[in-house]
C-alpha cells in the first residue's frame, strides 16, 4: 500500500470512529435528556387493593403532592385482585420509565413470595423498591366476652382451653392468619381459623361473637372500641400508635417474639431497572411530601407511623424482615395456588 493510501485508509478509520463516538454519545445524550425530564407525561399510581382502605388514602395523599411538584397529573388506578397481585405484577411488566409506580403493603411486596407456589413476580428482581411511607402495625382485639387484658393472659387462656377458640382474619395468608396460627402453634391451642372476604366484615363477626380474637387495622377498630363493643389488648410492633396511645404494644407487655414485633408497612415501588436518576428525584419529591401536615395525619390516623426510608434503607430492612416473614408463614402452614 503506497504511503498516500495508507493516509486514506486512516483518515477514514478515524473518521468512522468519530462518527461512532458521535453517535454514542448522542444516544446517550438523549437518554440522559429524558432522565432529566422526567416526568414527560402523567404518571400512573397502581394500588392493588380497593379504593377507600388505608393503602389507597395514602397513595391518593402522595400521589396529590408529588403531582404538584413534578407538574404532572398523578393517576390513582386501583387494581385489586389475588392479595394484591395483579396490581403488583402490572407494574412488574412495565416500562422502568418513571411513568408507572406501586403503592402497596409488604404482603404483596414481600409476604406473597413465600405464599403462592406461582407468583408471576420476583419482588426483589422484578421491582425497584422506592421508599417505605410509614409502617402498618396493627391491633389485638378481643371479644369483650373473653376474660383477658393483654397478650400473656390470651396465651395462658387459650393453652388451658384447646379446641376452644377461633381468632379471625381477612383473608388466608394475611398478617392476622399468619399470627393468630402462629398462638395456635405456640400454646398448642389448635384453635379455628375464621377467614372472611376483608376487614369489615371480619370486624363485624368479632363484634357478633362467632369468634374470640384477631389482629386488625387500627383505622377500622378503633370505633368499636371508643364503644366497648372489641377490647383492644395489644398492638404489634415496638411503638406505641398515636391514634390509641393508651393500647400497650405486645413486646413492652413482655412477649417479645419476632412474630409481633414484626410490623407490616405501605411502600413505593416501581418497575425493575428503574434508572437511578429518577429514583433520586421521586426521592427527593415524596421526602418533602411526606412533610406535609395533611399526609402526616393521614397516615397517623390510620394507624400508622411515618417513615420515608431512603432507597437503600428500604432494601436493607426488607432483606431483615425475609427471613422473619418465611419462618411465620411456614408456622402457619399457609400455602397457596
Amino acid at each position: 500500500m503506497t504511503q498516500s493510501l495508507q493516509m486514506i485508509h486512516r483518515r477514514t478509520l478515524l473518521q468512522g470512529a468519530a462518527a461512532l463516538a458521535g453517535s454514542q454519545l448522542l444516544a446517550g445524550a438523549h437518554a440522559q435528556a429524558a432522565k432529566d425530564h422526567w416526568p414527560s407525561k402523567p404518571i400512573k399510581l397502581i394500588v392493588p387493593y380497593n379504593a377507600g382502605g388505608a393503602t389507597d388514602i395514602l397513595a391518593r395523599a402522595f400521589g396529590e403532592g408529588l403531582s404538584k411538584r413534578v407538574g404532572q397529573p398523578v393517576i390513582v388506578d386501583n387494581r385489586p385482585g389475588a392479595s394484591g397481585i395483579v396490581g403488583t405484577d402490572a407494574v412488574a411488566k412495565a416500562a422502568p420509565d418513571g411513568h408507572t409506580l406501586l403503592m402497596s403493603l409488604s404482603s404483596s411486596m414481600l409476604v406473597n413470595q413465600f405464599l403462592f407456589s406461582k407468583l408471576p413476580y420476583n419482588p426483589l428482581k422484578d421491582i425497584t423498591l422506592i421508599t417505605q411511607v410509614s409502617t402498618a402495625p396493627v391491633v389485638l382485639a378481643v371479644h369483650p366476652s373473653l376474660p383477658v387484658k393483654n397478650m400473656k393472659e390470651l396465651l395462658a387462656y387459650a393453652k388451658a382451653h384447646p379446641s376452644k377458640l377461633s381468632y379471625g382474619s381477612y383473608g388466608v395468608g394475611s398478617y392476622a392468619h399468619l399470627a393468630g396460627a402462629y398462638i395456635s402453634k405456640i400454646t398448642n391451642s389448635d384453635m379455628n381459623h375464621a377467614a372472611y372476604k376483608g376487614e369489615s366484615q371480619a370486624i363485624q363477626e368479632l363484634i357478633s361473637g362467632q369468634y374470640q380474637f384477631g389482629f386488625l387495622s387500627a383505622q377500622n377498630v378503633k370505633p368499636h372500641t371508643d364503644t366497648g363493643r372489641i377490647k383492644a389488648i395489644g398492638v404489634t410492633g415496638r411503638q406505641r400508635m398515636v391514634v390509641m396511645p393508651d393500647v400497650p404494644t405486645i413486646y413492652e407487655q413482655g412477649v417479645q417474639d419476632d412474630a409481633f414485633s414484626l410490623v407490616g408497612w405501605i411502600a413505593m415501588g416501581g418497575p425493575a431497572g428503574l434508572p437511578k436518576e429518577i429514583i433520586t428525584q421521586l426521592y427527593a419529591h415524596l421526602l418533602e411530601v411526606s412533610k406535609d401536615p395533611k399526609v402526616q395525619e393521614r397516615i397517623t390516623g390510620a394507624g400508622f407511623a411515618p417513615m420515608m426510608s431512603t432507597p437503600e434503607q428500604f432494601r436493607e430492612g426488607y432483606l431483615r424482615d425475609v427471613p422473619v416473614w418465611k419462618a411465620l408463614v411456614e408456622t402457619a402452614g399457609a400455602k397457596l395456588d
